[in-house]
């Protein structure tokens, strides 16, 4: 658990974990929760915006879900791939 937050909860540790989860289905963690919506790079860090070029690999969060679980939660952020045509209001 890499990038996991961990609280003291009662008796035992509370952690929380987040990830990305790619269109292809790849999964890969991330050090904290994004916003629905929120345009990020390939690593889920966020893009600072205006994006330089329309040929930018950039993802948006498109679903979240967590799964709450008895010593933590798991949160999943869906992103799908965005086209140069939905990049170009972003870009300078």
């Amino acid at each position: 658990m890499l990038f996991s937050e961990s609280f003291r909860y009662d008796a035992g540790m509370f952690t929380n974990e987040y990830f990305v989860v790619f269109p292809e289905g790849d999964v890969q963690e991330i050090p904290g929760r994004l916003s629905l919506g929120e345009i990020v790079d390939i690593n889920g860090h966020s893009l600072p915006l205006p994006l330089p070029s329309v040929k930018t690999i950039a993802f948006r969060v498109a679903k979240i879900k967590v799964n709450e679980n008895k010593g933590g939660n798991e949160t999943f952020h869906v992103l799908e791939l965005l086209s140069a045509r939905e990049l170009i209001p972003h870009v300078r």
